[in-house]
Order: C-alpha cells, then structure tokens, then sequence
C-alpha cells in the first residue's frame, strides 16, 4: 500500500491522494486586469489531468497595488469570479479538488508605485531574485490601512468561496505581508500591530474564516525560520501558529524562509530539507500539515507521508517540470496506475 496515494479528508474536502501542486507564480495575467487566461487554464487543468490531489492556485492578491508584478492574479473584484468559476469547474472534472492562495506582497510589490508594508523597513534583494530588478522602499501602512487590508482579505476570500474553490490557503509566508507583520526584524511598528506580532494574521484568519463555509479547511502558509542575519527562529513562529490555530487555521503549509538574502544560516537546498520543520509543527500543534521543499522524488514524497511527517506533501518544480508528476509516480510506486482513457496507451 502506498500512503501517498491513500485518500485524505479534512472537513468537506477529501483528496483522492496526498499530492498538492504548490502555489507558484505565473506573471502571465497579459492584460494585467488579475483576471486568469488561457495559460493558467492549460497550466491548472492540464495537472488536474495528470492526477494530482489538490491544485492550490498561485498568490492570488487582495488589491491590485498587492499583486508582486501586473501580471499576477488578482481577486479584488465581483468582476473576477466569473473568470475563475471556468478553470474552478474544468479542475474538478477530474476528481482533482483546487484552492486558491490569496495574499499581499506588501514591501515586496515590484510595480506598485509605493509598495507598502508593516513598516518602512526596504527589503534586500539581488536583481535576480525579482521580476524587475530592483523594489522600491516601502511606505508603512496606517493603522486605518491595516484595518482595511483585513476586510480586503475578507472580500477576496468571499469571492473564493463563490467562484467554487474548495480550500482557501493564506499566504503568511516568504516575506510578504502576512509575514512581515509576524517577523520581529521587519514590524518595529508602535502601535498594537506592533506590540502584537500576530495580531494582523489572526485578524486576517477571523475575517476571512467569517465569509467560509464552517465546513471548508483554511490553509496557512508560513515561513518556519528566517534566514536573515537576526531572523526568527522555529520557536517563534510556532507561538505565531499557535495563535493561528486558535484564531481558525486548520493546516499549516511549512515552509522557510524569503524575508531576504540569507545572513550566516544559510537554507540546506536538499531533498527535504524542510521536512523537519513540517513535522514539529505537527507534533507542536497537533494539527495536519503540508510539507514542501525538493519533494520531486516519488520515493522521497512518499517517505514523508508514510513516515507520518506530514499528511500531505506539495510538489512544485516537480510538477513544473512533468504535468503528469502524480501519474507517473503512482506508477513508479504502485506498478498500477489509472490515467484518463485518452492517455492511457502512454502510460498504462
């Protein structure tokens, strides 16, 4: 029996097997209105095909000034919905369940013409590592701007649950703004946002779970360490996650990291390497959770589920790679698979 590909439920959502295709940007929103087109349809749909468990689609932003480029997807408007009800229904022809990421790049908005933040504090970063090149110096939000940005989290996800999506996931991680608020090194802000670090996610966790079915899971991504000079370690965002869970997060997708270039501590780059902190925060907050991280070996993604490190394991370089990531690794695992009748001459 493989236990990557055993089914899993978690409230109403049931996955027919442990794969998750992980969020990962696109840019490709050509007419930069943040509405999803033909490429994300083939791309989303085309994994569907391929077998996978759960598609949870990339960063999605809250307001257009939140997108990290023009051309990423957006949820800002009714107008939207439609548009994403199309893929949203495509998706789940083939017993594949989808979410959506929904997030604020804050400080690391590239085309915003004044990114904003939890503070003024600029982020780092090499030229490689953006889309464009450079970032600007962010602006830090007013107490009244933060108090909207959680309403524009509650709108985004109301529109999720309408459009059909069956999980929202909030992106609380690689250094945007969820993340900024909850890191010591970037919120040195003197109101209670920044008295409290977790007080923005939990509201943002209230709000949004306020629009969900009280049947849906939410997903939470975060980054377990920093790797700046200074930055948190696993002990500090667990005591984030804790007040997470007790504001309504259900899982927890761990991953590392993202906040800036990395100080002496340094991220290992090895299969799996993120795999512990996934299952400390299991064992820490008795919840289920999604590891992440150089998981493309079948064998590797199915160590981490049989071993009880996680309950699900996301792919996402594997799957950018191979669309048919989960078939061929049922096959390679199980020596049986079942593709759709078209396919199934290739990979019978």
């Amino acid at each position: 029996m493989s236990g990557l590909f055993s089914s899993y439920t978690i409230k109403n959502l049931t996955l027919k097997n442990r794969i998750v295709m992980s969020p990962m940007c696109q840019y490709s929103v050509t007419k930069q209105d943040g509405i999803p087109n033909d490429w994300h349809f083939v791309h989303y749909v085309s994994r569907a095909v391929g077998g996978t468990g759960l598609i949870i689609m990339e960063m999605t932003s809250v307001t257009p000034e939140g997108r990290i480029t023009n051309g990423d997807l957006g949820l800002w408007s009714d107008e939207q919905v439609p548009h994403y009800q199309r893929l949203v229904n495509e998706i789940k022809k083939y017993d594949t369940k989808v979410g959506i990421q929904i997030a604020h790049a804050g400080r690391k908005a590239e085309d915003a013409d004044q990114p904003v933040g939890a503070s003024n504090i600029p982020v780092e970063v090499l030229p490689e590592e953006t889309m464009n090149g450079e970032l600007k110096p962010p602006r830090a939000l007013t107490n009244q701007e933060v108090k909207e940005t959680v309403q524009q989290f509650k709108q985004a996800a109301d529109r999720a649950v309408k459009a059909g999506f069956d999980t929202i996931e909030l992106h609380g991680a690689h250094g945007y703004l969820l993340h900024q608020f909850m890191s010591p090194s970037i919120n040195n802000r003197t109101d209670e946002y920044g008295e409290d670090l977790a007080l923005f996610g939990e509201e943002v966790i209230k709000a949004v779970k306020s629009v969900m079915p009280a049947d849906m899971p939410l997903i939470m991504r975060v980054s377990a360490i920093e790797y700046i000079d200074g930055g948190y370690d696993l002990s500090h965002s667990i005591e984030m996650a804790k007040r997470f869970k007790k504001a309504g997060v259900d899982i927890f997708h761990v991953s590392s990291g993202g906040e800036g270039p990395p100080g002496e501590r340094k991220p290992q780059n090895t299969p799996g390497y993120q795999v512990p902190f996934a299952r400390e925060f299991k064992e820490q907050l008795d919840l289920p959770v999604i590891a992440v991280g150089k998981l493309s070996s079948p064998e590797l993604a199915e160590a981490t589920i049989s071993n009880g490190d996680a309950e699900l394991v996301a792919i996402a370089r594997g799957m950018l790679n191979d669309p048919y990531w989960s078939l061929h690794a049922e096959k390679r695992l199980t020596h049986k698979v079942n593709p759709p009748f078209q396919y199934a001459r290739g990979i019978r």
